[in-house]
């Protein structure tokens, strides 16, 4: 019986037992995240040929020659995903700023003050990056 163990780079996580070695789903999850070749080999500890060779050694075994493609081909396979934790941190920022003093826009009239609550993207983007 074969059990399928996971790998996480960044905030990527991938299966094993799909068709992927090792090595090569750890190119393909820097990738995913958005790394260049040369900033994957880096993060991995590798050249960047060696970042190149897997890919397209994943690519020949999957049949694509894009690396586009080849992240959308994993995708499709369900070998690749979007870690759960950066859902449930995203969700945790989200709560904790949900009713925060720093996003109260006040706004005086006569005799009345409204006050609304609107959540601004570029700061919950600060935010994320700040954590």
């Amino acid at each position: 019986m074969t059990t399928s163990t996971s790998i996480t780079v960044g905030n990527w996580q991938g299966l094993l037992g799909h068709g992927a070695a090792p090595r090569e789903l750890e190119c393909l999850l820097a990738i995913a995240g958005g790394a260049s070749g040369k900033e994957a080999a880096r993060l991995l500890g590798v050249s960047e040929d060696g970042i190149k060779k897997r890919l397209m050694c994943l690519g020949t075994k999957w049949g694509v020659t894009r690396r586009a493609a080849l992240v959308a081909e994993a995708f499709r396979r369900g070998v690749i995903s979007p870690a759960t934790t950066a859902l449930a941190l995203l969700m945790a920022i989200h709560g904790m700023i949900g009713d925060d003093q720093m996003f109260r826009v006040r706004r005086g009239g006569n005799s009345e003050r409204r006050v609304e609550l609107r959540v601004a993207a570029r700061r919950v983007e600060q935010y994320q990056v700040a954590a």
